[in-house]
């Protein structure tokens, strides 16, 4: 293998001579062995990166701080890393000390190096494009990272939000599909009174639509960035104007409606957006997992459960059963969303941990919320694809289980009172028999009024059943 030597403040180093990364990346590289997973793992991180550091070059240009031929090979060399043409050469842990220093690093060097190549000079030139002095211009990690972050979060967060749309529309076309299943309604695991499984479905539905309007506000929130803090939010190395102009440029590239930050010194401190994102998360997390709890009991059976639904076969459930087909989908994504959870209560610890004008942790609040989002969005497509989409209803046996429930005495109670009708529902249940069988043992009111009140499609909605 070929090299070449670099050089930084701690001394020199040999580097590979055909990657793009230089020295600081490769301490990095000796330094983080960690999770196993590069800064690549998130491409849109990368992508986010390299849409900073163009704005920062077309600011810099417009102010007359970087030479112009420089600052268009920057930018050109920006976009080859925005187009994925270079994952590759972010390998940088996701985890790491410094703040994010060696991700910011990373994407210095890899743009340096991609825009001396496409000036024609050989990898490591630095007198000529420097990473420090012109890729890095006005910059510092400590506004690159937090404001490259935000940008990804919003586009991850927009992707999990169409996700959560998809499924959302599922719910409803099963809500729509099984408006005419009448089957009983549980409480505390039992029964309680008559309902659809439409408006199971059709429920399920409209809870994930209130997370979809949550995320939507929470992706606004993180467009207030603090690009032109530099250092500690004094703006230090950078000129004036440049605050506003990089921000402006930097939403051009992105489309997304940024803002600078009232107070740059608070916004390079504070990490409450990442906690209230991922908090949110949570939320999304244990509705997603309720609503596959749900499934899993209604398919149980098929002959010793609940068999109301039947989830799809997607493969075979066990090595000693022969048969045996498990509801996988619904199971996948019940563990999804208990790592959610516990991605929250990690993001929670390291945003508390932060000290003074900086948090050292982003790195892993990044991780974190990265993962989280990037599970759920994969999570949700995976249920509605290859589960919620294909769920089909056993009305026979949802009407059956209603017509031998006790929880249609619930109808009785404002004409006969509660007391008499908890008295005959024990009865029916001591007895074995039915509870229209008891009424009509006891002559408690006539065939006919009985039918209609515990017509179990009379019991959906409100109605008036005094006697007259």
């Amino acid at each position: 293998m070929e090299y070449r030597t670099e050089r930084d403040s701690l001394g020199e180093k040999r580097v590979p001579a055909g990657v793009y990364y230089g020295v600081q990346t490769l301490r990095a590289l000796e330094n983080f062995q960690i999770t196993a997973m590069p800064v690549a793992t998130f491409p849109r991180f990368i992508q986010a990166l390299a849409a900073v550091k163009k704005a920062a070059a077309l600011a810099n240009m417009e102010l007359g701080l970087l030479d112009a031929g420089v600052g268009e090979a920057i930018v050109n060399a920006c976009r080859d890393v925005r187009a994925g043409r270079f994952d590759d050469q972010f390998p940088v842990d996701v985890i790491q000390g410094g703040a994010g220093t060696s991700v910011n690093m990373n994407a210095n060097e890899v743009i340096a190096n991609r825009a001396l190549e496409l000036l024609g000079h050989p990898k490591g030139l630095y007198e000529v494009i420097s990473p420090l002095n012109h890729v890095n211009l006005s910059q510092s990690t400590n506004d690159v990272y937090p404001t490259a972050l935000r940008i990804a979060l919003v586009w991850y967060a927009r992707e999990l939000s169409t996700a959560l749309r998809d499924l959302r529309a599922a719910f409803d076309a099963k809500g729509d599909e099984f408006a005419g299943v009448i089957k009983m309604a549980r409480t505390q695991l039992q029964d309680a009174v008559p309902i659809t499984l439409g408006a199971e479905f059709a429920a399920w539905g409209v809870t994930i639509g209130e997370d979809i309007d949550r995320l939507d506000d929470a992706a606004r929130l993180l467009c207030e960035v603090n690009i032109g803090a530099t250092a500690v939010g004094t703006g230090i190395n950078s000129v004036p104007g440049y605050a506003s102009l990089v921000r402006e440029r930097l939403a051009d590239i992105c489309g997304l409606p940024l803002v600078t930050a009232a107070n740059l010194v608070e916004a390079t401190s504070d990490a409450g957006a990442y906690v209230m994102l991922s908090g949110l998360l949570k939320r999304v997390a244990v509705k997603l997992s309720k609503i596959c709890n749900d499934l899993r009991l209604l398919a149980s059976g098929p002959f010793t459960g609940l068999h109301e639904i039947n989830l799809p076969p997607m493969q075979p459930g066990s090595s000693i059963m022969p048969g045996k087909v498990n509801p996988v989908i619904p199971e996948v994504v019940n563990q999804v969303c208990y790592q959610v959870i516990g991605n929250d209560l990690t993001v929670t610890f390291a945003a508390e941990g932060g000290q003074l004008e900086l948090n050292v942790f982003l790195p892993v609040i990044a991780l974190n919320l990265f993962q989280s989002l990037q599970m759920l969005t994969k999570a949700s497509r995976t249920l509605r694809e290859r589960c919620v989409v294909g769920i089909t209803a056993n009305p026979e046996r949802c009407l059956e289980l209603v017509r031998h429930s006790l929880g249609v005495v619930t109808a009785l109670a404002p004409v006969i009172g509660y007391e008499t009708a908890a008295r005959l529902a024990k009865e029916a249940q001591e007895s074995g028999r039915s509870v229209p069988e008891v009424l009509q043992a006891e002559g408690i009111m006539t065939p006919e009024e009985f039918e209609e009140l515990l017509d179990p499609a009379k019991m959906l909605s409100p109605r008036d059943v005094r006697r007259r």
